[in-house]
Parts: C-alpha cells; sequence; structure tokens
C-alpha cells in the first residue's frame, strides 16, 4: 500500500497503544546523513514533565551512514539512496534484535508549503462527536488539494461553535455550525514518490511521512514555548528548515535549499582543498565570530593535489571563520524574511530555538541573536532513553522528532493508517464488508 492516497492526501498513521507497549522504526533521511532509529513506546501516566507526551520513548537500535544520492532532501540517484537507507536499517535492526518491516519517514523535500484555512459544517443541533471533528477537518484539507501536490499535514489549530472562537476540543459540545481555523502543509509528489521508491527498493514500506520542520520542533521544543509561540530552525547538511508552533500547536513550516554542505564547498573553494578536508575544518576550527582567531594562529590546510608529501598550507583560523561568516549570514537573514513573510513574526515573540547539525557551528547563537533580534538557544532532543551520547545533540533533532509524532497523530483525522489500514481498505474494496469484517474492524481497532 502506498503513502500516497488517490485524494491526494498522504495516510496517516493511527497513533499507538494506550494499553501495551509498541515498538516502531524510522527513518530520517538528510542530504549529510541517513539515521534510522528503532523504539518501544510505552503508555505512560500524564506527567508534569514533558506533559504532552502520552508514552515513554526507549531507543532500542540506532544506525546512521553517510547520505548518498540526496541533495538537499531530494533523491537524486535511486542506487546510492537506497544503499544508505539498507545499511542504516539493518545497523538499527541487529542493534535492536527486531526486523524492520516499515517506517515513519522524514520529508524535507518537495517544496513544503503552509496554508492556513477556514472550514464549516452543519451539525443539526447535536453534540459534537470524532466524525463531525474528522468531517470539518477533511473539508479544510480539500481546500489545499492541488494538482502534483499531497497535504502531508492537516492541523486544527482552534475550532469554533456556532460563531464562538478559540474553542479547543469541541467533543460532546452541543451547536447548530462546527468551524475550524487549520494548517495545511502540502508537498510535490514526485520527490514523494522517488523518495517511496527507494524505500520500497530497499523492501521496506512506509507507515507515515513527517515534514522535517514538524519532527526537529517536536524533539527540541519545551511545552511552554510551544504554548507561548516559538519559532524553530533546523540547520541540516542541504537544507535549513523553519517550523513556528502557537497554543501548543504546529502552525507554519518553510524551508531553503541552503545548509551546512553549502558551508563545506565555500571552505573547499576558499581555501582549494578537498571537500574531505574542509567538512574536518569545518567541524575541528570552524567559527562564524569575526575575532576567532588571530593572524598568528593558524591550521594546516591539505591543499588539491598535492600528493607528494610537501608541507600543508598553512591559513590563519580567522580566514576559515571570514568565509564561514557571510554563508551563515545569508541563511539566516533567508530564514529571517520567510519568518517576517509568514505573518507569524508576532506570535514568535522573542524566542527562537536552533537545532541541526549546522547549528553547533562556534559562534553561530551570537549571530543569531543579531539577525533575529530575539533570544536564541540550542535545542537538543528531550525525553528520549537509551540514545548514545554521540547522538544527543542538535544533529538528531529531527529523528528523535519521528519517535514522539505517532503520540501526535491523533490531531490528524484523515485516512486512518496503522497496521491493519491494508486489510481494512482490501475489505472494501473486494466487497467484503459485511457483518464479520465490521466485526474484526472492530476488534483490530479496539485491541
Amino acid at each position: 500500500m502506498s503513502v500516497m492516497s488517490q485524494n491526494g492526501m498522504l495516510a496517516r498513521m493511527r497513533p499507538p497503544s494506550m494499553k501495551r507497549p509498541t515498538v516502531v522504526s524510522v527513518l530520517d533521511m538528510g542530504s549529510s546523513k541517513t539515521c534510522c532509529l528503532v523504539a518501544r513506546l510505552t503508555p505512560r501516566e500524564e506527567s508534569r514533565v514533558l506533559p504532552g507526551r502520552t508514552h515513554r520513548i526507549e531507543v532500542l537500535g540506532i544506525g546512521h551512514q553517510r547520505s548518498r544520492g540526496v541533495k538537499s532532501g531530494v533523491v537524486t540517484d535511486l542506487a546510492g539512496c537506497e544503499q544508505s537507507i539498507r545499511l542504516a536499517v539493518d545497523a538499527a535492526e541487529r542493534m535492536a534484535g527486531v526486523t524492520v518491516e516499515s517506517l515513519i519517514v522524514s520529508l524535507s523535500a518537495g517544496r513544503l508549503i503552509s496554508e492556513a484555512f477556514t472550514a464549516d459544517i452543519s451539525l443539526g443541533g447535536h453534540a459534537v462527536t470524532s466524525e463531525d471533528v474528522s468531517r470539518v477537518l477533511r473539508a479544510g484539507a480539500e481546500h489545499a488539494l492541488a494538482p502534483e501536490r499531497s497535504v502531508v499535514h492537516s492541523l486544527p489549530i482552534n475550532f469554533s461553535l456556532d460563531g464562538d472562537e478559540g474553542v479547543t476540543d469541541p467533543k460532546g459540545m452541543i451547536g447548530e455550525k462546527l468551524g475550524v481555523n487549520m494548517h495545511v502543509a502540502t508537498a510535490e509528489n514526485a520527490p514523494i514518490r522517488n523518495l517511496e521508491l527507494c524505500i520500497n527498493r530497499a523492501h521496506l514500506s512506509i507507515e507515515a511521512m513527517v515534514a522535517a520542520p514538524y519532527a526537529a520542533g517536536l524533539a527540541a521544543l519545551v511545552d511552554d514555548e510551544t504554548q507561548m509561540g516559538c519559532a524553530c530552525i533546523d540547520m541540516g547538511g542541504g537544507t535549513t528548515t523553519l517550523s513556528i508552533f502557537m497554543d501548543g500547536r504546529f502552525v507554519f513550516c518553510d524551508a531553503i535549499a541552503i545548509g551546512g554542505h553549502h558551508v563545506t564547498m565555500d571552505l573547499a573553494r576558499g581555501l582549494s582543498t578537498r571537500l574531505e578536508d574542509a567538512e574536518k575544518l569545518k567541524i575541528l576550527h570552524g567559527s562564524v565570530l569575526a575575532g576567532a582567531g588571530g593572524e598568528d594562529d593558524v591550521v594546516s590546510v591539505p591543499l588539491i593535489g598535492d600528493d607528494h608529501g610537501d608541507a600543508p598550507h598553512q591559513v590563519p583560523r580567522s580566514q576559515i571563520a571570514r568565509i564561514i561568516r557571510p554563508r551563515i549570514e545569508e541563511t539566516l537573514e533567508l530564514i529571517r524574511d520567510r519568518l517576517a513573510k509568514s505573518g507569524f513574526a508576532g506570535v514568535v515573540g522573542k524566542r527562537i530555538i536552533l537545532t541541526g547539525g549546522a547549528s553547533q557551528l562556534n559562534g553561530l547563537g551570537e549571530v543569531a541573536r543579531r539577525v533575529f533580534a530575539k533570544h536564541v538557544r540550542l535545542g537538543r532532543p528531550m525525553g528520549i532513553s537509551g540514545m548514545p551520547d554521540a547522538a544527543k545533540g542538535p544533529a538528531f533533532a529531527a529523528a528523535t522528532g519521528l519517535l514522539i509524532y505517532p503520540q501526535m497523530a491523533q490531531l490528524e483525522h484523515f485516512n486512518a493508517r496503522g497496521p491493519f489500514a491494508g486489510r481494512r481498505m482490501a475489505n472494501s474494496m473486494t466487497g467484503t464488508g459485511g457483518p464479520f469484517a465490521k466485526f474484526g474492524n472492530w476488534l483490530m481497532e479496539s485491541f
């Protein structure tokens, strides 16, 4: 069963069971690394610590590989991309001692577009049911349907009942007309199909696709930040994404095709060195601060084609900073402009959270504070146990956010998807949806 449905909406997964532990597998396919995580989700009682979480998350296995065949989140080489997926999933399977069949996958390609819509339906004076909520959300999502694009997320911002705004949960309330203000995120079909094709070639299926900026925000933000309003900037290898949260809801996302790899390319060109050496220089000596190192503070730079054992070229550390800083400033200024155009700049207030591998550059927080004129902090994944120390940093925010997403799946009410979704669809297609099939569906959904 394809993740892409015929009605233009990506299939959603069912929320995890509230009665017993569930094992989930996720795949974060970035431009620099491909990461697979296998984790156990165990139901937990409501807590003041991370109050939005319904399950404890324990990582059982992790595998990550250098990405091949992916550029700015878009698949450019099927064979290379498939190999990265196979290696990452195999390592996670061996560590967890399980066999992975389906995955929750991050999506940063396809020119993600956020739109806000309103919709309403007639209730006829009866109490609002879950079916009514699904119906009004589906009506809102249908406004976003366009040729060659699919709805990735369809999330309510707030509801209204008979014109009264600000209703958080209308179920059980009585009225004549139910309305919704909602956020719909869409992406182009072709990059989605190619990503799914790579995963299918590795003999795996997609359980759900999650916009990468949404996943990063779920991992890096605390409850108070999402309630008061904040922006999360995920700086990856090939893309930099923006997500905005307000009143605990994901209300906007955007992305630009510039990331840490572009900094590496600038260094390779500016210092006439190989990409591998430029990446090492960026990690070990990179900074965006103008005063990083004096002229006497030098580093060794191997030159391209220098295979005769000659002494490496000596470059002042400050020169590396002078190459890196313009690209970082350009990236942050582009995101600042996207934030201003979003209409949510006032909602964000004074709070910016940086995450992603490229956010770890020395001094980047200080430059971001100057560019945005806001408070900036570095966001790391929270509330996940079993992660190795090397994977607890900002570079793994999107991957761990995918593990949190199943707990938020109930917010999206169209095309429920889960372990038995294909079986239910088969019944309806073959005309065997009689009493026994309905009783079987009830058993599967209840237990």
